[in-house]
């Protein structure tokens, strides 16, 4: 059974994903940015089924630092590493500040990096390990009134695939899991612009965003597949596989998008593999398992 340490365990992915893996018996260890407050009740929940928790805050390097540490010493060592923290951010593109963008990257984009960069000397050292994250549909596409949120995304994928290659020379093992959106209180915690001025410019059209939210929130509830228990079974079902034998993507979609997104992904996969054989790296595709 593998030790597995998760980012974001009480977010709407995070809980479902920990307790599936702890029922199949791993070890799991999950951060939270606090403990009490709205996240005890999951806390409790979490740790009555047998999860270690650290409180560790992605936007911040020395507390991922700490963070990271403790939960390889809590498990004794440390196997996969899920980065599922996140953050959402939602409205017209234009009205979102710097300092609101910023936001977002801080999470998703830079908080990755700072797991990463405290994990990794321990996955290196081993010299075998798997990292896991939590991508999304529109980490592929674009689609309106999400832009900060789709470029916050397209950044991870960039970045997971230069680790893809990168580490792949030290046994490590890389996977994005893109999901479709899903009925989560994910969208409770949203990144919103506030520039009402600004917003005025845009007249009735300023509406629109808080009415195809609605539209979205109805089309979620009405098919009951599209539910954040997928995420956790892909996590399971990708874990289940043999080692360096994973699809570096994994759609998560009922909705009817996922199908077009998988055959960008496999034209994607065949543009990268004739670039890197054209440049002579094409090892760097396959794992040194």
């Amino acid at each position: 059974m593998a030790k597995i340490f998760i980012t974001g365990a009480a977010g709407g992915f995070g809980l479902p994903t920990a307790l599936a893996l702890l029922d199949k018996g791993h070890a799991v260890a999950g951060s939270v940015r606090h403990r009490s407050g709205k996240n005890a009740s999951i806390a409790a929940t979490l740790e009555s089924a047998g999860a270690h928790l650290v409180e560790m805050d992605v936007t911040d390097s020395a507390s991922t630092d700490l963070g990271v540490a403790k939960a390889v010493t809590l498990l004794g060592g440390l196997d996969v590493l899920f980065n599922n923290a996140g953050i959402g951010a939602y409205g017209i593109q234009e009205l979102m500040s710097a300092d609101e963008m910023a936001r977002v990257f801080d999470v998703n984009v830079m908080g990755v990096q700072r797991v990463m960069r405290a994990a990794l000397p321990h996955l290196r050292e081993q010299g075998r390990g798997t990292v896991i994250y939590t991508s999304s549909l529109i980490g592929r596409i674009a689609m309106p009134f999400y832009g900060t949120y789709s470029a916050s995304k397209w950044a991870l994928e960039a970045i997971a695939e230069c680790y893809r290659t990168e580490l792949s020379g030290f046994g490590i093992e890389s996977c994005i899991v893109e999901p479709g959106a899903m009925p989560t209180a994910f969208f409770e915690g949203m990144v919103t612009p506030d520039d009402p001025a600004r917003e005025t410019q845009y007249g009735e059209f300023a509406q629109v965003p808080g009415v195809s939210a609605q539209g979205l929130a109805q089309m979620l509830e009405s098919i009951p597949a599209q539910r954040p228990q997928r995420i956790s079974e892909a996590v399971v079902a990708l874990l289940d596989m043999p080692f360096g034998k994973k699809p570096f993507r994994m759609v998560v979609d009922h909705t009817g998008v996922g199908p077009e997104i998988e055959r960008y992904n496999r034209a994607l996969h065949d543009v990268t593999h004739t670039v890197m054989k054209n440049f002579g790296i094409e090892q760097m595709l396959t794992l040194n398992a």
